[in-house]
């Protein structure tokens, strides 16, 4: 499919400029003014062309269990989710399916879901997923979240002990189970990706990790961990190795620039160091690093350091949100308190960049996408600058990064072709997603989660909060 969108507005060094965007063979071909049209035009006039961002961290699932799981930090959070995780592989088709529209209506064009499976139909639950956004369209990396321990192992022991049951599935029939994956589900030429994604170092044993390594050098694949997401799990890894969890990842060979970690909030200086040597990429998840007490990440110092950062919804339960230009604006003027020099703060133009480019770098595309660049892949956004949100006219993307958007998306393309027009997604019928989606849940305020309150106390005693009253 060829086309040319005519008279938008795009940036330059030193503001912006009008100039057409000509699209053939769902590659930028031409970016230039006055360009004569091939085939379709599409008028830019009053709009703002950006590269697509990523939604470069979440977990589509949670969809199901948004705006009900209380105030409550990671580790108890994650037992109440996993005692009301879906069974269904048709709910993670659904969500997946929400996760996506909600994604492409506020700026995204890609989207890392750190999936999680349904015991007993591994394969079927990233099928559905699969099936789900090569519907819509957008452009997925999926990671099958993978572990080789139970969820109790995940908590420092303090000066207890805590019961530790075996994990369901050994090792070795997970790395089989990845392969599998990989060789049925990875078509980047049909949009979608595969990555091999053990959930972090509190759930992981080496042999997992070593065997993603593996996998990952055989089959050219990206690798996509959480670290070091509360101080809890840094309390873990030095009960665990003796030493930081990123000095261990870097000694077992899994911090390459085909990494991606979500959160990194709980890191030394000299980690930081590490990360930037090996190229890695860090993913902000700010909404849910507040929403579970979990801390601010450092990215100013990730940023100064050299390190690559790019930004995550995380989870709709923990966010409870998939609004990437909601996560953006608090990933960039949340560290305006962290450090008193305002000439280190975030500008709207490097968060545009870092939700991008920065993103495409972690995942291993930066070649591809990321950017209006001639012979890149058309994976782009028009935001409407006559939105009573984006008004009145200032600088557009001080507006979009720094205001809040409502109803600014105008069209979106990915891979050259075109699934949000007029503001509404065309590729599939929302209002039928709409009613599949209230008519398979229940108006709720409370419910019981019985693994909470079995690991309530001990969580409590390793982290030195009182345990009665």
């Amino acid at each position: 499919m060829s086309f040319t969108i005519q008279n938008a507005l795009v940036t330059v060094e030193n503001g912006y400029e009008t100039a057409d965007v000509e699209v053939v063979d769902n590659c930028i071909s031409a970016i230039a003014q006055n360009l004569e049209p091939v085939e379709t035009i599409i008028d830019g006039k009053n709009k703002l062309l950006l590269p697509g961002f990523v939604n470069a961290h979440t977990h589509s699932s949670e969809m199901w269990q948004r705006g009900i799981i209380p105030p409550l930090p990671l580790e108890l959070w994650i037992a109440e989710l996993y005692d009301f995780t879906p069974l269904e592989p048709e709910q993670i088709y659904l969500s997946a399916l929400g996760t996506a529209v909600e994604t492409l209506l506020s700026g995204g064009t890609s989207v890392v879901d750190h999936l999680v499976l349904i015991p007993g139909k591994e394969l079927e639950t990233i099928a559905a997923a699969v099936r789900a956004y090569q519907e819509i369209g957008i452009r997925a990396f999926i990671g099958p979240l993978i572990q080789d321990e139970s969820l109790t192992a995940g908590m420092p022991t303090g000066d207890s002990a805590i019961e530790r049951a075996a994990y369901t599935r050994p090792t070795k029939a997970t790395l089989e189970l990845m392969e599998t994956a990989i060789k049925q589900f990875h078509k980047p030429e049909k949009g979608v990706n595969i990555l091999l994604a053990p959930t972090g170092i509190q759930l992981c044993s080496d042999a997992l990790f070593e065997g993603c390594i593996d996998l990952g050098d055989r089959y050219n694949i990206c690798l996509h961990a959480h670290l070091l997401e509360t101080s809890a799990q840094k309390q873990l890894a030095h009960e665990k190795y003796g030493c930081s969890a990123v000095e261990h990842l870097q000694k077992i060979g899994f911090l390459t620039p085909r990494t991606s970690l979500a959160h990194c909030v709980w890191l030394e200086d000299s980690d930081i160091a590490i990360l930037a040597e090996t190229e890695s990429t860090v993913v902000h998840n700010p909404l849910s690093n507040l929403r579970l007490g979990s801390g601010i990440a450092p990215i100013l110092k990730y940023r100064k350091a050299g390190v690559n950062v790019s930004f995550g919804c995380d989870g709709a339960a923990s966010n409870d949100s998939q609004d990437l230009l909601e996560a953006i604006k608090i990933g960039s003027i949340l560290h305006n308190i962290t450090d008193l020099d305002y000439r280190h703060w975030i500008t709207p133009r490097q968060s545009v960049e870092m939700a991008s480019q920065g993103a495409a770098k972690g995942l291993n595309v930066a070649d591809e996408m990321g950017s209006l660049t001639v012979g890149k892949k058309a994976d782009f956004v028009l935001y409407d600058l006559t939105s009573l949100s984006l008004l009145p006219r200032t600088d557009p993307i001080g507006l979009l990064i720094l205001g809040r958007p409502t109803n600014a998306v105008n069209s979106v393309w990915v891979n050259g072709q075109q699934i949000v027009a007029e503001g509404k997604v065309k590729t599939i019928d929302v209002d039928a997603l709409r009613r599949e989606l209230f008519d398979r849940s229940e108006w709720t305020s409370k419910r019981q989660s019985p693994m909470v309150g079995e690991i309530e106390a001990h969580y409590r005693q390793v982290m030195k909060l009182p345990i009665g009253g």
